[in-house]
């Protein structure tokens, strides 16, 4: 079978079970509330990025049950994720089951075996990143736009360094592009929810420490540099200023472009992905090159420095630090 034939037939799937969640979702009324802290103003369905573990298993069925402990990791993890979009559920349950997921997925890369310190670290960081990706999810289009312009870098990678299977890469590319078709509109058809974001974090983490594992190339990191910076330095903030950092809030970069000054969601959205796919792209180049360490850590300063300032520049620019939201 021709592979644009595979993949006319994976999407057109992925498709008729988006719409059947819909009709799920309506009948069992899962949607999204507008509140003070939201960032839309209409009901709206929730949870629609359950298409992409939904595409994966069909991935998992048609490869013969490729990385099978990554998917009953991503599974678990989804499973809980959509149960808090259904009903609340405490933060402790959700974390222990992300403990869990994530060491399943650990096991997959036999990292079990590394020293106590760098499993403990590994953890930190990873439970941190999906939730930090969870965190983000909050105007139309941000999760697929974002997500699609790591997706695309990484498959681009992997035509020649091949350190993960290509089906896989893009059946995630056409899952977020039939997500998007719904979500990426001035009024959204459906919202991912936390079964979208914390999903599709999964995935991404599970992808690039595929690439770092198989290049020793900890640049990578940095693909993730645009989201990072957003939600770790709002993350700080709302620490000294002794917050919740696991309540609901309008602090991040991109809510205050859209709440405080007016810009259109789809245009946030789309300069976050824009940004990510530019770091991206001067990440494989440099790596390309073979650029010294002295190189790559003036660049992973520069980046950090640049992005930290447009964050920065746009907590001022909102007149934030005079506005209260409680």
């Amino acid at each position: 079978m021709p592979d644009y034939i595979l993949y006319i037939i994976f999407c057109l799937l992925m498709f008729g079970l988006e719409l059947t969640y819909f009709r799920i979702a309506e009948h069992f009324n899962i949607i999204d509330h507008p509140n003070e802290r939201s960032s839309h103003t209409l009901v709206t369905l929730r949870g629609g990025g359950i298409i992409f573990p939904m595409a994966l298993l069909l991935y998992f069925s048609y490869s013969d049950l490729q990385y099978p402990f990554f998917m009953g990791s991503l599974l678990l993890i989804s499973t809980i994720s959509f149960l808090d979009d259904i009903n609340s559920i405490s933060n402790r349950l959700r974390l222990a089951v992300q403990i869990i997921a994530v060491g399943i997925m650990f096991y997959h890369f036999k990292l079990w075996d590394q020293h106590v310190g760098l499993l403990v670290g590994s953890y930190i960081i990873v439970i941190g990143a999906i939730n930090a990706y969870n965190f983000m999810d909050g105007i139309n289009g941000i999760t697929g736009l974002y997500s699609l312009s790591i997706i695309i870098s990484l498959l681009y990678l992997n035509k020649s360094i091949n350190f993960i299977d290509n089906l896989f890469l893009i059946v995630v590319i056409l899952s977020i592009i039939v997500f998007l078709f719904f979500n990426f509109r001035s009024q959204a058809r459906c919202f991912a929810g936390d079964v979208g974001s914390v999903s599709m974090a999964f995935i991404i983490l599970f992808v690039i420490i595929s690439l770092i594992l198989n290049t020793h190339e900890y640049l990578y990191v940095l693909f993730l540099a645009v989201y990072g910076i957003d939600s770790g330095l709002t993350m700080i903030s709302r620490l000294l200023k002794k917050e919740n950092i696991f309540e609901p809030h309008r602090q991040h970069a991109y809510q205050l472009l859209s709440n405080e000054l007016g810009f259109s969601h789809l245009l946030i959205t789309s300069l976050y992905a824009g940004f990510q796919l530019l770091i991206n792209a001067l990440i494989i180049y440099l790596v390309s090159l073979g650029a010294s360490a002295v190189v790559e850590v003036t660049f992973v300063i520069v980046v950090l420095i640049l992005l930290s300032a447009i964050y920065i520049y746009i907590i001022k620019r909102s007149g934030f630090s005079q506005k209260s939201f409680e």
